[in-house]
């Protein structure tokens, strides 16, 4: 297993009123190497939080993370976040904003731009090298943002509701080329999202969670063949699996007393 969150809980302190909040109780599962898995959950119950306490970005007030066996307890190079935005440094190139992290490890610079003109062409920005970040679309924003994460082969790539900034067409596409990257790089993937629709498309399994404290309500395998098109969401079988989440997903909307708006069906 590449990675475990084992009785992972999170509690932390309201800065103004001091009020404790329980954000995460009592969290576990497993991802196999090369699995894409999506955390789907109404908003408030604790997905950003779950993967930044992975990322090593939060520390857990309880449990543990491990990926190869090995306990995260900080930020580390096995390990890349993408998050909904792209956050280039504008006065970098394509090609220098997608070599920073190798910098950061000192790798020499030529290495670092024939690492990053492979990863480039990758993501399908050939030609784009020296572009700067205000001469790019939101998706092209964000394939830089991927492989700026790919940059230092970590071992986990999580992703934050990466697609989230993009407008409707633009997001199908982007998940073509989320799967077409991932089925080419077979990186272990723990995806953000609140699209049930994207859920059902890029996973392997999805996670389920509950409203806060976050807990996993129920684990679904998505039993779809690939490389999925995006007619295949015309299928009986991807509307059954759509049906089913959106299904438990709405008994937690319910107890928030929320019409479930922010989930996209």
């Amino acid at each position: 297993m590449k990675l475990e969150v084992r009785n992972v809980s999170l509690e932390y302190q309201m800065r103004r009123s001091q009020q404790r909040i329980l954000a995460l109780q009592d969290i576990s599962f497993g991802i196999d190497s090369g699995e894409l898995v999506a955390i789907l959950g109404p908003s408030g119950c604790g997905k950003t939080s779950l993967l930044y306490v992975i990322g090593g970005l939060l520390p857990a007030t309880r449990g543990e993370i491990r990926i190869d066996e090995q306990p995260v307890n900080r930020p580390g190079h096995n390990r890349a976040t993408v998050f909904q935005s792209a956050a280039l440094m504008p006065w970098r190139t394509v090609l220098r904003n997608v070599t920073y992290g190798l910098e950061i490890q000192k790798y020499p610079i030529e290495q670092a731009k024939k690492n990053a003109r492979g990863l480039i062409q990758l993501v399908g920005l050939t030609g784009f090298e020296e572009s700067y970040p205000r001469e790019l679309s939101g998706g092209m924003q964000q394939r830089v943002n991927l492989a700026r994460a790919l940059a230092t082969s970590p071992e986990v790539l999580l992703m934050d509701e990466p697609l989230s900034n993009l407008d409707a067409q633009m997001r199908e596409l982007m998940q073509l080329e989320i799967q077409r990257i991932w089925l080419e790089t077979r990186k272990t993937i723990l995806y953000v999202t609140h699209s049930i629709d994207e859920a059902v498309f890029l996973a392997d399994r999805v996670i389920v969670m509950t409203a806060r404290p976050g807990n996993i309500k129920t684990i679904v395998p998505i039993d779809l063949p690939r490389p999925r098109l995006l007619s295949h969401k015309k299928s009986p079988d991807f509307h059954r699996l759509h049906a089913m989440l959106w299904d438990l997903a709405e008994e937690e909307f319910i107890k928030l007393g929320e019409p479930g708006s922010e989930m996209i069906k």
